[in-house]
């Protein structure tokens, strides 16, 4: 499939209306920010759009879907032309996008990863992007709609999310310039930073409290992995959101160059959120188990118990490190 331009992905959308927007199950800042920074831009040329996410917007996201225009919005059956953002496969999207995941259901996909496995008619794939939003910024400016507050805010979210708060290695010049740009829009960087990165919930730290006893090393300590079950959020009272931080973890301990964290879903088996240093690729990591995403961030989700999901997870590790 060949890849669209900027400016072919914006006249697409110009000569369209009642329009869906659709980001992945276990949504981060970058698919909210980029899907309800896009329902915004419509809204504003006054087209008809929403958008429908594989699982309920995480609370503390929940500005980016805050005062929007209740006359523009539509319904998932009323949509006539269906966009995607930051979903590199049709197994991200989940249970509630099931109807999205047919050949031709996704007119547009927009994304920036290397993975992306071309499942729309049209695609706007930039994975030299840090964050899908930078894509979704170049969009819009394309498009010629004005960078509000509320939309700069939302692209702020994923600019700062995607790079760990611009800690990443994934974080570029260009990256600082635009999030200068959002700054001077308007966005809420402050707050989004704070309650993002800062803020923590006390079932939350309880949980971490849990997970860390569980962490485990391998090949001499350059690998290490940590697990959460569905005992553990039981217990803690914490929600599959209250996990992101706890991704992180095992990467930022010293010597360890792939940190893995194992999260038990409730439909069986785990999913595998893999970081990693300089030299090691966890998309390749990833892809081996059927997933994938970036150099140094990607992901997967193996259907088998706690130990079988271990060794396989240890073996590639071994692999990749030898």
């Amino acid at each position: 499939m060949e890849c669209l331009e900027v400016e072919q992905a914006a006249k697409l959308l110009l000569e369209q209306d009642w329009i869906l927007i659709l980001c992945h199950k276990n949504p981060d800042g970058d698919t909210i920010g980029s899907g309800f920074a896009l329902c915004r831009a419509l809204h504003q040329l006054g087209k008809h759009a929403a958008v429908l996410c594989g699982d309920n917007v995480p609370r503390r996201m929940a500005f980016a879907a805050a005062d929007l225009d209740e006359t523009l919005r539509i319904s998932p059956k009323q949509a006539r032309y269906v966009v995607s953002v930051d979903i590199a496969n049709t197994s991200l999207m989940g249970l509630v996008l099931s109807d999205y995941q047919q050949e031709g259901a996704v007119d547009l996909a927009i994304d920036h990863h290397p993975s992306h496995s071309g499942f729309a008619s049209n695609l706007l794939l930039r994975p030299e992007e840090a964050a899908n939003c930078q894509i979704i910024y170049e969009l819009l400016l394309a498009m010629g709609v004005e960078i509000t507050p509320e939309i700069a805010s939302c692209l702020y979210l994923g600019l700062s999310t995607d790079t760990g708060c611009f800690r990443f290695s994934n974080t570029q010049p260009r990256t600082h310039q635009l999030a200068a740009r959002l700054m001077e829009a308007g966005a809420d960087w402050f707050e989004i930073n704070r309650n993002m990165f800062e803020i923590k919930t006390r079932s939350q730290i309880a949980l971490e409290q849990k997970a860390l006893r569980t962490l485990r090393f391998f090949c001499g300590g350059r690998a290490a992995a940590l697990v959460v079950t569905r005992q553990m959020l039981q217990e803690t009272g914490a929600s599959m959101e209250e996990t992101e931080a706890i991704v992180n973890v095992p990467k930022s301990i010293e010597g360890v160059e792939i940190g893995a964290t194992l999260k038990e879903q409730p439909e069986g088996g785990f999913k595998v959120s893999v970081r990693t240093g300089e030299g090691v690729d966890a998309c390749e990591i990833c892809s081996a188990f059927g997933g994938g995403g970036h150099k140094r961030a990607a992901g997967c989700q193996i259907m088998q118990t706690l130990d079988e999901t271990m060794l396989r997870l240890c073996k590639k590790f071994e692999e990749v490190l030898s």
